[in-house]
């Protein structure tokens, strides 16, 4: 049975190169007076099949126009792009080619309501699939199977626009993953949700990765979702100026201060105790843990002084 349903622990995912990007540059064209805006600069980096990566980066550091390039909207001006080991952007490459990539990595966006077609919920995730000319039984499967997957499946006949925002991103993201994508950008998917939204979103695209074995390039302004993440780029004037683990990326939180980045609420608060002179780790993101660390070094300190 088509189910859709790729289910993975997390353990047994088989890593291969889903996406590498190769020295990738463009630049907007400018008008007849002003010099094209360059958006991005000899950017390399690749993505395993499976893997949750993080991009970070203030307003104008290239985050958007690097996930349209990676979602084949737009082409890059140099460099090359390659989608599950084929090459997106050689010389001979046709329309069709430019299709099957997309098939493969799917966007979901800022706005919830620019990305909804339909007035019923089942109908707009069932909206990509009926494109693929796909048979009406495999379509309610995929349909059924992705609401299930996000949460959604008693909203199935519910009208989207009475759907909260979180509730509408989740929507989204069904419409995505019934189309059997690969891999999903979210570019910014959570900027426009209150707190209780973008848990929601959150809790879905984790698990959408963690069980699924959908790999998710997701771009955030907010710090505590990059520590979900197994890898985190930031960017900076159109370029990769760091990249690691959540915790070696976020250890360097004066280099990211200059960047003009915040860091996670536990990291700068830890920072703060070290530059105070306590031997405290940075890479901790759970308060809990966060404060549990704090009062083993008060606990250590007291100690030193009952024994002097």
């Amino acid at each position: 049975m088509d189910t859709g349903n790729n289910t993975a622990k997390e353990s047994e995912k088989q890593m291969s190169t889903i996406m590498k990007a190769e020295h990738i540059s463009y630049s907007y064209p400018g008008d007849e007076e002003d010099r094209p805006v360059e958006a991005l600069r000899d950017v390399s980096f690749s993505v395993e099949e499976g893997e949750f990566v993080a991009i970070l980066g203030h307003n104008g550091c290239g985050k958007s126009t690097l996930a349209k390039i990676l979602c084949m909207i737009l082409q890059p001006g140099e460099g090359k792009l390659y989608i599950d080991g084929e090459d997106m952007t050689r010389d001979d490459i046709t329309e069709e080619d430019i299709n099957k990539g997309r098939r493969k990595v799917g966007m979901v966006f800022q706005n919830p309501d620019n990305q909804l077609v339909a007035t019923i919920v089942e109908e707009d995730v069932a909206f990509g699939p009926e494109n693929l000319g796909l048979a009406p039984e495999k379509i309610r499967r995929r349909v059924d199977w992705a609401l299930e997957t996000v949460g959604m499946t008693k909203y199935a006949r519910h009208a989207t626009h009475r759907l909260s925002g979180g509730q509408k991103q989740r929507v989204a993201i069904a419409g995505a993953i019934a189309m059997r994508r690969k891999c999903i950008i979210f570019d910014e998917s959570t900027a426009m949700l209150d707190p209780h939204g973008r848990k929601e979103v959150m809790d879905t695209i984790s698990r959408l990765n963690r069980e699924e074995g959908i790999t998710v390039i997701h771009i955030t302004h907010y710090m505590n979702e990059a520590t979900m993440a197994d890898r985190v780029l930031v960017m900076q004037g159109g370029g990769i100026i760091m990249e690691g683990k959540p915790t070696e990326v976020f250890s360097r939180a004066q280099e990211l201060w200059d960047a003009g980045l915040d860091v996670p609420q536990t990291t700068e608060l830890l920072w703060y105790v070290r530059q105070a002179g306590y031997d405290v780790a940075l890479d901790i993101f759970d308060p809990a843990a966060c404060a549990a660390e704090i009062a083993r070094v008060l606990k250590g300190t007291a100690h030193g002084r009952d024994n002097t």
